[in-house]
């Protein structure tokens, strides 16, 4: 295989792969690219056998063929390049690479040993927004655990009506739900999906700050999402996903609305002093003001006091701070809202007046 390409042009994608590749794993293949060169380009393709991505880029194709070389190590050395022609050739044992007066010969593994992807048939199930996708993984990825031994809990479900999208994950302890309205040109159906955690992650890096649209497909075994001249492959969660409609307490008649800036900066200055493994901090809500505070045996205590619209009974409730401001980070509203029932039923946040979307975290408890 003979061809020369941009450095640039091939920046851009072997970017987009550095998140596929595992750094460690226990078949040396899986860390490698696979190249293919024919006609005027080379496309390019990476996997964990998880999640896949497959890519392309124009090139100057000399003679045409396939290889393999380590994902990261190759990156690397083009983001090292000056920006000028790179040529790539390959020889018996070995692959060149080089540009203007730099020259290295990279170790290459065969290509036979490269795990067979599967194609989609390029029909699309349905499409989706491509900017407003991308807000929706912001707000729920955060939800999603990595460590549960319930798999369908390591993605976040897709549900998808002729007038709304939903998005919604949980890790037990918490869980965000966002919906948006459909356009009737995006209507092309209803479904509902499991997908990985991972597999959002590089979609949301797939679509960068752009607004493509995501053409979505769905195997026996694997989804598919066309991104542009990229697709990415993502094997399926079987299972069902929990009813979080039962979880979302309907009962919650104590509201505080807060600045949200303002009570994102008190929790996170107070929870500097809080239990490291807890994270807790106390609310303790009362007319017109609410305390935040912590306590810990091993760096001693903080408070900050806010005021606020409330005229309901006092109470106390305990939170995870990282678990409030998860949901604060990524809200954009001038002003939040708690909902309350108790001290030791679900809470429910909300942002105030959002455009364009319909966003609920419900958060439990802390017992100390």
């Amino acid at each position: 295989m003979e061809l020369v390409v941009r450095k640039n042009d091939l920046l851009r994608e072997l970017q987009l792969f550095q998140g596929i590749v595992e750094r460690k794993n226990t078949i040396p293949i899986l860390a490698n690219v696979l190249m293919e060169a024919k006609a005027d380009q080379v496309q390019m393709l990476a996997t964990d056998l998880e999640v896949g991505l497959r890519s392309r880029c124009t090139a100057s194709v000399g003679k045409g063929g396939s290889l393999t070389l380590p994902a990261k190590k190759f990156y690397e050395i083009v983001k090292a390049l000056p920006d000028t022609d790179i040529r790539i050739e390959q020889d018996n044992t070995s692959v060149t690479v080089a540009a203007d007066r730099f020259d290295s010969k990279m170790q290459t593994l065969p290509r036979e040993d490269f795990p067979t992807v599967p194609d989609a048939s390029g029909t699309a199930t349905a499409t989706l927004p491509g900017k407003v996708f991308r807000d929706m993984v912001a707000r729920t990825q955060f939800a999603i655990t990595s460590e549960d031994t319930r798999y369908f809990l390591n993605g976040a479900q897709l549900v998808l009506t002729p007038k709304a999208m939903t998005l919604v994950a949980t890790d037990g302890h918490r869980l965000a739900l966002v919906t948006v309205p459909r356009s009737a040109g995006d209507a092309t159906g209803e479904l509902k999906v499991i997908l990985p955690k991972k597999t959002l992650i590089e979609l949301s890096r797939l679509l960068g700050d752009g607004d493509e649209v995501i053409r979505y497909e769905q195997g026996e075994n694997h989804l598919f999402f066309h991104v542009g001249d990229r697709l990415l492959i993502s094997r399926k969660i079987d299972g069902q996903f929990p009813a979080y409609e039962r979880v979302i307490p309907k009962g919650n008649d104590k509201r505080v609305e807060f600045e949200r800036d303002r009570v994102a900066n008190a929790i996170k200055r107070v929870a500097i002093l809080s239990n490291e493994r807890s994270r807790a901090v106390k609310l303790f809500i009362d007319a017109g003001k609410v305390e935040v505070t912590s306590s810990s045996p091993e760096f001693g205590e903080a408070k900050e006091q806010l005021s606020v619209e409330y005229a309901g009974p006092a109470l106390q409730i305990c939170f995870n701070a990282q678990y409030v401001l998860d949901f604060l980070n990524v809200v954009e509203t001038d002003n939040v809202m708690l909902e309350l029932k108790d001290e030791v039923s679900q809470a429910l946040m909300r942002p105030v007046n959002p455009e364009g979307y319909e966003y609920t975290y419900v958060i439990m408890p802390m017992r100390i």
